[in-house]
Formats: structure tokens, C-alpha cells, sequence
């Protein structure tokens, strides 16, 4: 596959990174010479110093022979006529990075699709349902829907309290005979290990455990927490993540919103009929004091910077909030956010890459979800009619090392894996893998 990628700046450049290991030819498009150049001394791949929405520019990168085109830049604009070029110029697929909601209607959807737009990704939006949904579930770090929700994906750190610290993993299946699941990765240390039965889990193992639809109690009791209610958020930062999490929860929970700028503190008042709108400073504890921080069930620290998103999240810890969620746009602190007690860290690189990542693995990707903290990922495969994962019991197949099949939907039905299961044509896959193994997963089930 002859993939090109046309950014500028870290999204671009985390994404070529990201498919480094993988079996394709990926061509980086930037204007910025400088950041080319790191990028080449650290890996393999063909760039070109340019404007995406050069004609010749787009030839040179051998746009013509381009299967999947990905405009990520900040500018939706250029984005747009980009994509809009590449197709125009014989590029099979296009993808454009939008920050727009309002283009995600069908309408739009449609009307760009006929000007060479294939699909669109808005990582604003998608991060805004991601809080809202960990706000329904206070237990784990992050989560997944496959499927419609018959399978869920729940990443939760283990604590002293947990009841399976210490013991393996075949004994966690023993202590909680009732839980329909199975754990698929650990992050130890900052290491992703695949976990054998004899595995042994530990305090602070940050835990990806796939399980059907109704596990959530069991989920929560392995974990050692205790869930809670979230009647009470303060949002600090109104750009557009915070302003789509305040439209969602507004209704159903009493939202403070803190932005700095006038202007737009006002727009969002005008905007959000049920949201209390303060215009201050985040990194003013006293003024967040002022505001009843210390009551609040949640915190959502989405400012533009990452610095102000962790510290007013440690604050709300401090001050004994029970959920914090931060937007972190430097991938390297994810890791020790995380370690210094922050709940969830959210990254819009990421969450990109998560959408995007469908279009570029190989087999029928139906969706996937790139994951904090590592470099793993976790796809639904369906499984093709002459797929080699058929003519095989699972516990037959030549799966490689760093990855490992955590769940199948067949119909409604959802399968915890064991060795003997026979995949069939139009199963649905849930595999957890690392880039290193992923094309050979795709192609099991392709």
C-alpha cells in the first residue's frame, strides 16, 4: 500500500512514526524542512518540502499511484482542497482532518464525497463522546465499544485494594468465576506485555481486558475502585472538545465551564443555555476554589495547554474530586500523567490516528482504537471468505508474537476465544496487537 501524508506538524509526523513498522510505502508531505529532516534521521521513510496544495508538489510525492491519501494539517481548509486535489489527480482514497462538526452531517458528508473527499475526522468531536463516556464509566481509564457495545474494551489501573493483585492470570478467571472476560495486554513500567495464564498481575498494572456488554461490576471489583456518580463537572477550557463535552452532559449534570477569553466566554454563554459560563483563568486555584471546585465530581482539564490541563487536574485530586480527565497533546507525558494520578488522559494524535487506522491496515478493518500510553492498538477485523483464520482452529494459527485475539462476534453472539474455536466467514475479530505484528494479524483474516 502507497500511502502519503500531508501535514504540518506533530499529528503528520506521530502518524508516519506510527506505520514505520509496517509493510508500506508512506511519503511525508511538510512545509517544514527542519522537522522533515529529524524525520528522516530517525526513519526510513520519503518526504517532500512542500504546500499539500501544490499540484506538482502532490506529483512529485507520486500522488497518481497514491491507495491512501491523509491531509492532517491544522488548517480543515487545506485539508480539504488537498484531498480534494489528490483525488483529482488519481489518488484512491482521501481523508481530510476537519475541526468543523457541522461538516460530519450527512449532507456535508455526501456533498464532499462528490468533490473527492472520502471521509472526514473531526478528533475534537470524537475526544468530547470519549469524556463523556468515561464519565458514565469512573472506573476505567479508558474504553471501547465494539460492535454496537456486544464487546468492550476497558483499560483499568489495578490497585492495592484490587483482589487479583498478586495472582495470575489464569487465578483472576478463579477468583471471579463469573467474570466474561479476558485480559488481552498489560503496560508494566512502561512495557506492553501480553500476558500468559501464568502471568502474574501487579499493583499499578495499567490492564486492557476485553469482555461482553455486561461485565462492567465484575470490571470495577477487579479493579479495586469504586465507582461513582457524576452529578457535578467543571470544564476548564472552552475550545471545541470542551464546548461539545458541555453540550452533551449539560442535560443531565450541572456543568461549570472556565475560559480565559472574554469574547469567547460570551459566545459560549450564548451557545450553552444550561452551562454556568466563568470567565477566569484555570491556573487561578482560588478562583476555581471560588467556583466549587472542591465540590465537583469531575474535572476535565482541555485548555490548549497541557501543562495547565495537568496541574488543575492534580489540584482537583488534591482537593479529593473524584474523576480527572486531561487533555495532553505531548505524547511522551501521557505516561507520567497517568503515573502521578490523573484518571484518564485524552490526545488528539491519537484519537486521529484511531480513525484513520481502519483505512490503513490490511483485511477488513471495521474499527480500531490506537491506545494511551502505548503504541498498541486494538481493531475488529470481519473475516473474509477465504481468510486463512478459517481453515484452522484459532489455537492453530501462526499468530505472531505481541498479538492476541481477545473476543469474536458471531451474529448477536459474543465468544471469549479459546483454543478450539473455529473462526467462520463474516466473524468479527477483536484483536489486541502491536504495529510490529499487525500485518501479519490483518492478513489471518483477510
Amino acid at each position: 500500500m502507497n500511502i502519503i501524508i500531508a501535514g504540518d506538524g506533530e499529528v503528520g509526523v506521530h502518524l508516519a512514526k506510527s506505520l514505520t513498522e509496517l509493510d508500506y510505502n508512506i511519503t511525508v508531505v511538510d512545509p517544514h524542512s527542519e522537522l522533515l529532516k529529524r524525520l528522516e534521521t530517525e526513519t526510513d521513510l520519503m518526504t517532500i518540502t512542500g504546500d499539500s496544495t501544490s499540484p506538482q508538489v502532490l506529483k512529485d510525492a507520486n500522488v497518481e499511484n497514491c491507495d491512501l491519501f491523509l491531509s492532517v494539517l491544522h488548517d480543515e481548509s487545506i485539508n480539504l482542497v488537498t484531498c480534494i486535489l489528490a483525488k483529482k489527480l488519481k489518488a484512491k482514497k482521501t481523508v481530510a482532518r476537519v475541526t468543523n462538526a457541522e461538516l460530519l452531517t450527512p449532507k456535508h458528508r455526501e456533498m464532499f464525497r462528490d468533490l473527492g473527499v472520502d471521509e472526514m475526522v473531526c478528533p475534537e468531536r470524537i475526544a468530547a463522546k470519549e469524556i463523556t463516556n468515561l464519565l458514565n464509566n469512573t472506573v476505567a481509564t479508558e474504553f471501547f465499544d465494539f460492535s454496537g457495545g456486544l464487546l468492550t474494551m476497558y483499560v483499568i489501573r489495578l490497585e492495592a485494594e484490587s483482589p487479583v493483585v498478586n495472582h495470575t492470570v489464569k487465578e483472576l478467571t478463579q477468583i471471579h468465576n463469573d467474570l466474561q472476560a479476558r485480559v488481552v495486554a498489560l503496560l508494566r513500567n512502561g512495557r506492553t506485555i501480553i500476558p500468559h495464564s501464568d502471568t502474574v498481575l501487579q499493583q499499578g498494572d495499567l490492564t486492557y481486558i476485553i469482555g461482553r456488554a455486561n461485565q462492567l461490576e465484575n470490571i470495577n471489583r477487579v479493579s479495586g475502585k469504586q465507582a461513582v456518580s457524576i452529578k457535578k463537572v467543571m470544564i476548564a477550557g472552552g475550545g471545541r472538545i470542551g464546548r461539545f463535552a458541555a453540550s452533551t452532559l449539560q442535560d443531565r449534570m450541572r456543568i461549570t465551564l472556565i475560559e480565559e477569553d472574554r469574547k469567547r466566554a460570551e459566545e459560549l454563554s450564548a451557545m450553552l443555555d444550561d452551562t454556568l459560563i466563568i470567565n477566569g483563568d484555570a491556573t487561578d486555584i482560588e478562583l476555581l476554589k471560588e467556583e466549587g471546585l472542591q465540590n465537583v465530581d469531575a474535572f476535565i482539564g482541555v485548555t490548549n495547554s497541557s501543562e495547565t490541563n495537568v496541574l488543575t487536574c492534580l489540584h482537583a485530586k488534591r482537593l479529593g474530586v473524584k474523576r480527572t480527565i486531561a487533555l495532553v497533546e505531548n505524547t511522551g507525558f501521557i505516561d507520567i500523567s497517568q503515573d502521578i494520578g490523573i484518571d484518564t488522559i485524552i490526545n488528539k494524535k491519537l484519537i486521529t490516528a484511531s480513525y484513520i487506522a481502519r483505512f490503513i491496515v490490511k483485511g477488513d478493518a471495521v474499527s480500531s482504537k490506537w491506545l494511551s500510553g502505548t503504541n498498541a492498538e486494538v481493531i475488529e477485523f470481519m473475516v473474509g471468505k477465504w481468510a486463512p483464520a478459517t481453515r484452522k482452529p484459532l489455537g492453530q494459527l501462526d499468530m505472531p508474537e505481541g498479538a492476541t485475539v481477545g473476543g469474536v462476534i458471531r451474529g448477536r453472539e459474543t465468544i471469549l476465544p479459546n483454543r478450539e474455536l473455529q473462526l467462520k466467514q463474516g466473524d468479527k475479530v477483536v484483536v489486541f496487537t502491536l504495529p510490529k505484528a499487525m500485518s501479519t494479524v490483518a492478513k489471518l483474516f483477510d
